[in-house]
Order: structure tokens, then C-alpha cells, then sequence
């Protein structure tokens, strides 16, 4: 099996963490959690086959909360089935990051508009969740320093994850959670430019100010700009079709998105 390196030890942990805090989830649960963190950190790489019974035996657990966990993955995306053979990790198409940004891009932009607004009506109290999402940005800049680049995406998910739980909006978090697995997939595919952590406080900077519009629209430029770095990144496309600027022509990102607004 692809990616297999048999440390069932982490899973445990991670089960004994959320015994600490409260219910032990269901096997399944736990089960489904394990696989999908190995398919977002590439440890089961795109097109490695899962076999039942080898994953079971990694993650120290019997098969059927396994099985119930792959068929959950296979609806959540993230696995497809294969003909009289199991399952395998889903290869993301041109056509399924198209698709995912088609959809990320208004919930993202909504959220930081919704955030602004929460900071703007706290004022001057900071509201819940801004103080964490301040964090994410020194946690990326720091990784990046380090040159650890899992790291620095899972800060760059959790700043958008941050945002959504700052907007104060439970509709839009539930909807947010359904693409969150799929959003965190594509960001460890793709390359992490240095300009993204710049975009990130260009939006902080916005959302902390209260001002929803200019939250919004630095937002339209980071998403729309995002796509265009997974199309270059997956596929060697520059992925600019006139949506989103690209930086594609070599200018400082970093300069010009300080400077746009």
C-alpha cells in the first residue's frame, strides 16, 4: 500500500487527546479521521489503492470501522472506488480544482466580508477568533523561515478556516467544513508561493480595520489568484483566464499587494 509508514501510535494519541476532552468518538470516526489526515499529507499519495485489510492493521483497528470509513471518504471525495478491487485516492482533475474554486471563491470572499463586520460592530472590543487567526499568520511566517512547508500549509488552511469561524456565521461554517478536507488536499498538492502569506495580511489588515469591502475584494484577488498557482502548479497551466491577476509577469507580490489598497 502507497504512503503506508505503520505508526498507528499517532492515531491513538489523537483518540486518547479527545478522551481527555471529552466523548471518545466512534471507531469509525476515529478511523475515517486517520485516513483522511494520510491522504491530505500525502502519506497515501493520489492513485495508491487502499486495501481494507492493510489499513486496518496500521491503524491498529478491526475492518469494519475501516470499511465504514473509506465509504465515507469515497462520499466525501476524497477516495473512488475501483471496479471488483477496492479503493484508491482520487486524482484531482483540471476540472475538480475548477470546480472547488468555483465554489470557494463567494464563500470565501462572504466570510471575510461577515468578519469585518463582527470586528467593526466588537469595536473596540476584538471579538472571539481574531486573536486566532492573528496566530495563524505568525505561525506561517515562521514555518516558512524554517523552511517547513506542511507546516506552513496547515497555517494557511487554518487562516481560512479562522476567517470563516470569526464571520459568526454557523450556516456558512457548516457549508465551509464540506469543502475544508478537499481546500486542505489541494494546498499540500501545490506549490506555496511567498506572496500567499503576503495576501493573507493584506486581508488581515482589512478584516482587523472593519472594513467589509476592502476585506472582500482583497479576498476576490487572493482566491482568484490562488487558482491560477494550483492550475501552474498541477497542471503547467498559468491558469489566467482573465479572472485573477496570475503574477504571472514577475512583479514583487509581496510589494504589490502591500501597496494595492
Amino acid at each position: 500500500m502507497a504512503g503506508s509508514d505503520g505508526d498507528g501510535g499517532e492515531t491513538r494519541e489523537a483518540g486518547e487527546s479527545v478522551k481527555r476532552g471529552g466523548a471518545r468518538p466512534p471507531l469509525g470516526s476515529r478511523a475515517r479521521d486517520a485516513i483522511r489526515q494520510r491522504i491530505i499529507d500525502r502519506r497515501y499519495p493520489q492513485g495508491s489503492r487502499l486495501v481494507e485489510r492493510e489499513v486496518a492493521e496500521e491503524l491498529q483497528m478491526s475492518r469494519v470501522p475501516v470499511r465504514e470509513a473509506l465509504r465515507s471518504l469515497v462520499t466525501e471525495g476524497l477516495l473512488e472506488l475501483l471496479p471488483h478491487s477496492g479503493v484508491r485516492v482520487r486524482r484531482l482533475a483540471r476540472a475538480d480544482v475548477e470546480h472547488l474554486y468555483e465554489v470557494w471563491e463567494p464563500l470565501a470572499v462572504q466570510a471575510s466580508r461577515l468578519a469585518a463586520r463582527r470586528v467593526a460592530r466588537a469595536a473596540p472590543q476584538e471579538p472571539e477568533g481574531l486573536g486566532a487567526l492573528r496566530g495563524t499568520l505568525d505561525v506561517a511566517e515562521r514555518a516558512a523561515a524554517a523552511d517547513e512547508g506542511a507546516r506552513e500549509v496547515a497555517a494557511h488552511t487554518a487562516f481560512h478556516e479562522g476567517i470563516v469561524t470569526l464571520s459568526g456565521n454557523p450556516l456558512l461554517a457548516r457549508t465551509m467544513e464540506q469543502l475544508g478536507w478537499q481546500l486542505q488536499l489541494l494546498f499540500g498538492l501545490r506549490e506555496e508561493p511567498a506572496h500567499m502569506r503576503a495576501q493573507h495580511a493584506v486581508i488581515f489588515r482589512h478584516i482587523v480595520a472593519g472594513d467589509e469591502e476592502t476585506a472582500a475584494a482583497s479576498t476576490l484577488l487572493h482566491v482568484r489568484d490562488s487558482r491560477s498557482v494550483a492550475l501552474r502548479s498541477l497542471f503547467g497551466d498559468e491558469g489566467d483566464d482573465g479572472r485573477g491577476d496570475g503574477h504571472s509577469d514577475g512583479h514583487d507580490d509581496a510589494t504589490l499587494y502591500t501597496n494595492l489598497y
